[in-house]
């Protein structure tokens, strides 16, 4: 592995910013959703599939920090063998996150802050996008410096969600998506921060990462801007209350109480 011919000293300083990182991600997470709770967005009477979505994602979350320690800690073969079980979730996390974007569309629950074709082509080309970098830092495991790097940056794009609870969203219309996706490249911003600081470059995994988030984010308003789109909408709310609304219309803000 790369790592092996890494001055120690650095090595070491890698593990703890990666694992730092990894534990600041979580937060961000349990933060983003716990606000949303305490303020009574959200509670524990949403439907069953919407409980399986946010186990399913936190505990990948869970899971990309243990995995983290585990390298800090010179578990290394203990990485390798949970690696075979986190490569086995990432369709899992694909196909759960478009079926529930798809879900939330048909029932006309889109956050207000998003138009419902915008959000029905955001969602599924995030995850989409995560998967193809966490895919690559997999085909790069063993070129460790290559492999953690790739995998970070796809990890930041699922903080999307939290930071769409974080941030005023409702008052950054109609750019709340550029606002969000600003935030989540905040991550990969600091880690080449942190390798220029340590190393005197900046890795070009972080270039490929950061370039591939950002096409991703352009993509998504090209596809709604297309012919395409409202064909995809029509046809993704075919027979739901989601057919009745406008597609490139915000929701209405709820009333006050």
């Amino acid at each position: 592995m790369a790592t092996i011919h890494m001055p120690a000293p650095r090595l070491a300083r890698d593990h703890r910013f990666f694992l730092t990182m990894a534990i600041v991600m979580a937060l961000t997470v349990v933060s983003g959703f716990s606000l949303q709770f305490l303020m009574g967005r959200s509670s524990f009477g949403a439907p069953l599939h919407v409980h399986f979505h946010a186990v399913l994602f936190m505990g990948w979350t869970a899971f990309y920090v243990l995995q983290n320690a585990l390298i800090a800690t010179n578990a290394i073969g203990v990485h390798r063998r949970l690696g075979r079980v986190g490569a086995a979730l990432i369709p899992l996390l694909v196909a759960v996150g478009i079926y529930t974007t798809i879900l939330m569309v048909r029932n006309a629950a889109v956050p207000i802050f998003f138009r419902p074709a915008y959000f029905l082509v955001m969602n599924p080309v995030t995850v989409l996008t995560f998967a193809g970098l966490a895919i690559a830092a997999i085909m790069h495991r063993r070129r460790t410096e290559w492999h953690r790097r790739l995998m970070y940056c796809g990890m930041a794009l699922l903080l999307a969600p939290a930071f769409g609870r974080l941030l005023p969203a409702p008052l950054l219309i109609p750019y709340a998506g550029w606002w969000i996706f600003g935030a989540v490249m905040l991550f990969p911003i600091i880690g080449a921060i942190a390798d220029k600081r340590r190393r005197g470059r900046v890795h070009p995994a972080w270039w490929w990462g950061m370039g591939t988030m950002l096409a991703a984010q352009i993509l998504m308003d090209l596809i709604v801007a297309s012919p395409a789109a409202p064909t995809l909408y029509a046809f993704a709310t075919a027979g739901s209350p989601g057919a009745s609304v406008a597609p490139f219309a915000y929701p209405p803000f709820p009333p006050l109480p």
